[in-house]
């Protein structure tokens, strides 16, 4: 993603209905960072460097209220529901515990070691790692994981109806343990 075309695609947002504002500074940007314990992919830090788009399903980066945490628990929160009440498990947890709550906390104590997963719209999350541009977005919802886009232009242009990013669309990243859930 470049600059072009997150100007691109502020237009298209607006043109739309949905609204933005001023861009977060380096300094808001790198405390939510620490506050959260991630880093955002350098294509998310680009766009929120430039506006942030606002909503009631866009992230609210300025307030951190408990809606935003409990948007980040989210993932976490789903697969416990599954494990808990789907008798979902994945057979590279080792065996499954035959005590519920044990269950519950190794699912996860594997999620917590997965990569952070950033809410961009609504149940739609950029994996917070590798730290690189080019991350897919996943639609998240339980166990149910979805690849939305194979980047972050390409998931705008998929859901949002954004312009075309012009860059070839790519194979999606492999993502550890996220990609591992895609079709499951």
């Amino acid at each position: 993603m470049n600059i072009d075309y997150i100007d691109l695609l502020r237009r298209a947002l607006t043109s739309r209905g949905f609204e933005t504002a001023p861009g977060l500074t380096d300094a808001q940007l790198e405390e939510i960072e620490h506050d959260f314990g991630f880093r955002f992919p350098p294509d998310l830090r680009m766009l929120l460097e430039s506006y942030v788009p606002v909503g009631e399903n866009f992230p609210d980066w300025r307030t951190r209220n408990q809606e935003l945490i409990e948007w980040l628990d989210w993932p976490a929160e789903g697969i416990a529901f599954d494990v808990e009440e789907n008798g979902f498990w994945l057979d590279a947890w080792g065996p499954r515990p035959d005590d519920m709550d044990d269950a519950v906390e190794e699912a996860r104590r594997q999620v917590a070691l997965a990569p952070i997963l950033i809410p961009v719209y609504s149940h739609r999350y950029l994996p917070s790692r590798p730290c690189e541009t080019g991350n897919p977005v996943f639609s998240v919802h339980q166990r149910d994981i979805i690849l939305y886009g194979a980047d972050l232009g390409w998931y705008f242009y998929e859901e949002l109806s954004a312009p075309r990013p012009d860059w070839p669309v790519a194979a999606p990243r492999r993502i550890d343990f996220w990609s591992d859930l895609l079709d499951r």
